[in-house]
C-alpha cells in the first residue's frame, strides 16, 4: 500500500452540499474506501484548499480511477500527491 496527500478545492456545487448535508463528507470517504482508498487523516483547512486528505491505496492507478470518478461529480477539483514516509526516504537513500 501506497500512500498519497489528496488536496481538494469544493466547487460552487459542493459548498453547496456541504453547507446542506456536512456528514456528506463521510459518506464519501466510504465510497472511497470501497473503491480500495482507505482515508487515514482528514483535515477541513483554510486557504487554496478546503481540505488535506492523506490516504492509502495500493497503486497510482487506484487513486486515478479514484479521481476520475470523484471529479467527474462536479462538486470538487481534486490534486493527488505520491507520498512516501520521510524513513522510508532514509533508509531507501543509505
Amino acid at each position: 500500500m501506497g500512500y498519497y496527500v489528496i488536496l481538494s478545492t469544493l466547487t460552487d456545487e459542493g459548498r453547496k452540499t456541504l453547507k446542506e448535508k456536512p456528514e456528506r463528507v463521510l459518506e464519501v470517504n466510504k465510497e472511497l474506501e470501497a473503491m480500495g482508498v482507505k482515508v487515514k487523516e482528514q483535515f477541513a483547512v483554510l486557504g487554496a484548499y478546503d481540505f488535506v486528505n492523506i490516504v492509502e491505496a495500493p497503486d497510482n492507478e487506484t487513486i486515478m480511477k479514484m479521481s476520475a470518478e470523484i471529479g467527474s461529480r462536479g462538486t470538487v477539483q481534486l490534486h493527488s500527491m505520491a507520498a512516501i514516509p520521510v524513513e522510508e526516504l532514509i533508509r531507501k537513500m543509505k
